[in-house]
């Protein structure tokens, strides 16, 4: 999608995260919330009983001001992880801003590239559609493997819950004849905030098809009913560090906006800048931005779904951040059989936690193509989100039960679930047999 031309001519070539010390000189207070949470995001913390925290106040405005007397650009913040990105390639103006006393440290997160990136294209539509005998439509085997088609004949099919998807762009989606009955909340890019999202990469759409379709004998999802909000965060033009700082400022979007469930099939360990590259002792949740982001989410009172990464066949075969992260639900790849699809990545974590979590239907997958046409297509990021809308289905069915509980629940209904492994996690998750355990 992207063309390489000539070298490029940028003023700033360089992305550095500055991490802050505290938050001392906030203008917020947490017994005022509703100032920086929305009243759904309130709601479903007193809910679930959960705090309302130093990490919830926003990034220091009086910092960023100071920083900002230098003149650069703010490309991203992140409140949980109390850090400041900013855009800026003059040495002099870096070592003015460490000297802050509220400045904990910086890290360098990108390096522009070095040819033109040239904006992405409209690609052409077909919106070729062929019926079947399933209401399902081809998706029939994709529901079916996890005993989902019963909580949706239960009348669980998502509606009231609301999932982010946090992708590299939703191509063509609001030209697709048969996505247009979709329940879209909003959108927002964390990348380019002048950029059309659906003229991005269309990994997303695909991703969003799992869970959103809605046309009987077509295509049917796992959560055809749900509210969906679409945040891009990926930067398909390079790989570094930075879109880290983009998908942590789309998770604390999507929390404060009251999301409930938030799938996405992005991973990390390999960077244009081979310094950064993650080494496997790093699988421990911790030591990426993405992956500590990842395990405050249920916390906050949010399930995360994600992808455990397509590196089974290659010289990595580990899972990959944010995957390794706490209190989720990390989904690898079978095909129709249930048998592991090679390329889907394994555990455990450094810290011999459990990856992946669970599996589901990731070896030709069903989903809808760029041009508007039903297709099929590899990878665990197709296998997150069948998982990802059943869970909001079953969160739907059981609204009593914390974020926590949910993701308890969904691994022990897994058929591996007696005894998990490296390789199917708990397994393939009987979601009807999830529900019926807590009537």
């Amino acid at each position: 999608m992207f063309a390489i031309g000539t070298i490029a001519q940028t003023t700033d070539s360089l992305k550095y995260r500055i991490y802050l010390r505290d938050k001392a000189m906030t203008h917020f207070s947490l017994d005022h919330p509703e100032e920086f949470l929305s009243k759904k995001a309130i709601e479903r913390r007193r809910r679930q009983q959960l705090p309302i925290d130093s990490t919830d106040l926003p990034v220091c405005a009086d910092y960023i001001a100071q920083i900002q007397r230098f003149n650069v650009p703010i490309v991203a913040k992140g409140k949980w992880d109390n850090f400041v990105t900013i855009s800026c390639s003059d040495s002099l103006v870096l070592d003015s801003i460490a000297k802050f006393s509220f400045v904990k440290g910086m890290e360098k997160v990108w390096i522009a590239p070095k040819y033109t990136i040239y904006p992405p294209q409209r690609d052409s539509i077909k919106n070729q559609t062929f019926l079947t005998d399933s209401i399902y439509g081809k998706a029939q085997k994709q529901i079916s493997q996890i005993n989902g088609v019963n909580l949706h004949h239960k009348g669980y099919k998502g509606s009231g819950m609301t999932i982010a998807v946090i992708d590299a762009g939703f191509h063509n989606m609001d030209r697709i004849a048969a996505m247009r009955n979709l329940k879209i909340v909003g959108t927002k890019d964390f990348v380019n905030s002048n950029s059309d999202i659906f003229a991005e990469e269309s990994h997303g759409l695909g991703v969003l098809s799992c869970m959103a379709m809605n046309i009987p004998y077509l295509m049917v999802g796992t959560a055809p009913e749900a509210s969906y909000w679409l945040l891009r965060s990926e930067d398909e033009s390079s790989e570094h560090l930075v879109e880290q700082d983009y998908w942590a400022a789309a998770v604390e979007f999507a929390d404060s906006v009251g999301v409930d469930v938030i799938n996405s099939s992005l991973g990390y360990y390999n960077f244009d800048d081979k310094t950064k590259n993650y080494q496997l002792h790093h699988l421990d949740g911790k030591y990426s931005l993405i992956s500590r982001q990842a395990s405050k989410i249920a916390d906050k009172g949010m399930v995360m779904v994600c992808s455990a990464g397509n590196s089974g066949a290659g010289s990595w075969k580990k899972i990959t951040p944010p995957a390794d992260a706490e209190n989720i639900i990390a989904v690898g790849a079978v095909d129709k059989k249930g048998v592991l699809a090679p390329f889907s990545s394994i555990g455990n974590t450094v810290d011999n936690r459990i990856k992946p979590d669970v599996v589901a239907y990731g070896f030709q997958t069903t989903i809808m193509d760029k041009d508007g046409s039903l297709t099929t297509a590899n990878g665990t990021s197709f296998a997150s989100p069948i998982i990802c809308g059943m869970v909001a289905c079953l969160w739907q069915a059981l609204p009593h039960l914390t974020a926590k509980q949910i993701i308890d629940l969904v691994r022990s209904v897994g058929n591996c679930s007696e005894y998990p492994n490296n390789i199917y996690g708990y397994g393939l998750p009987d979601i009807w047999k999830a529900y019926q355990n807590q009537q």
